[in-house]
């Protein structure tokens, strides 16, 4: 079993731990502006929860035929919490062992679970936004109001911005890292084979 040397796996641990972050701050952010809200609405998500102005929001919503953002429809946030404490360890692991193999499947873990959770979050986002009521009291015909997943949309006259916070940030920055590492073991691997 091929090892890695000892620089790639400090880099390891420290992006393992990265992944801690996304416990303690936001991972995403849905920011909405408008003329009648100078000051801006924000749906924070969290891996266990979703904050901000979460009433105003779900009242604006109801007027324009969408379901009620309630956390307590969201399966995702039972099981986030574990998978991220899994990755934390397993990188962890990693880091201790050394092992190059481990470290190709911890990346491609990291890699098929961002994917997935890509996916999930814009399918919420678009259930959210093509599934009115058809009997709302504002219809546009033609209209959805799914946000961006990432970036600006216009929707009505409200301007609406969806990008990572914090520990979005941080978990990019951990999914970065162990790519980068895992490239550079496997082109030092090339050059010794």
């Amino acid at each position: 079993m091929k090892k890695l040397g000892i620089q790639h796996r400090v880099v390891i641990g420290i992006a393992a731990l990265l992944f801690l972050f996304t416990f303690k701050f936001p991972f995403w952010v849905i920011y909405l502006t408008a003329p009648q809200y100078p000051e801006g609405l924000s749906l924070y998500i969290y891996l266990h929860k979703i904050s901000g102005d979460i009433e105003i929001i779900n009242g604006l919503n109801h007027y324009i035929g969408m379901a009620i953002i309630d956390q307590n429809d969201f399966k995702e946030f039972v099981f986030l919490p574990y998978i991220i404490a899994f990755i934390t360890a397993s990188g962890i692991l990693t880091a201790i062992i050394g092992s190059r193999k481990l470290l190709f499947g911890w990346t491609a873990f990291l890699l098929i679970f961002s994917i997935l959770a890509i996916y999930d979050f814009w399918h919420w986002e678009y259930t959210y936004g093509h599934n009115l009521d058809p009997d709302a009291a504002i219809q546009v015909p033609g209209m959805s109001y799914q946000p961006p997943l990432i970036g600006y949309k216009q929707l009505l006259n409200f301007g609406a911005y969806s990008y990572p916070h914090g520990g979005g940030w941080f978990y990019i920055g951990g999914v970065a890292v162990a790519c980068l590492v895992s490239i550079l073991a496997w082109r030092k691997s090339r050059k010794i084979s």
